[in-house]
């Protein structure tokens, strides 16, 4: 059976208004990290944190200051959505493609110059 356009909308709405009431926000992988090598000094973390905790380590690149300092700037460009901008900072892309492909699911058009400074943002947070 297929979803329609409409099932996925009322899905969408559904979703943000779970992610409203329990008070939700996004994370990057190097919080992620930071939050479960901290829980797991005071206590035996369950399968599934280990998991993401080796997740964590294994592909956060920056440090949780360096990649909230990324998010920050990033937040402040005026097309950029708050998903984006959280995996920006995870992905860390190199390219304009990768870029593309990020906004690829938002109803946004960047021109050369946005996915420039943003590739230039990322350059600057890494060194």
């Amino acid at each position: 059976m297929k979803a329609s356009l409409n099932d996925m909308g009322n899905c969408h709405r559904q979703f943000r208004n779970i992610y409203r009431r329990y008070n939700m926000r996004y994370v990057s992988i190097a919080e992620v990290k930071k939050i479960l090598e901290k829980e797991q000094k005071n206590r035996e973390l369950s399968s599934e944190q280990k998991f993401a905790l080796e997740h964590a380590k294994n592909f956060a690149k920056l440090s949780m200051i360096k990649t909230n300092a990324l998010i920050d700037e990033l937040k402040k460009i005026e097309k950029m959505p708050e998903p984006v901008a959280y995996k920006i900072a995870d992905l860390l892309p190199t390219h304009p493609d990768d870029i593309k492909v990020l906004f690829a699911k938002e109803r946004v058009a960047l021109n050369k110059e946005e996915t420039d400074h943003i590739l230039d943002l990322v350059k600057k947070h890494m060194g």
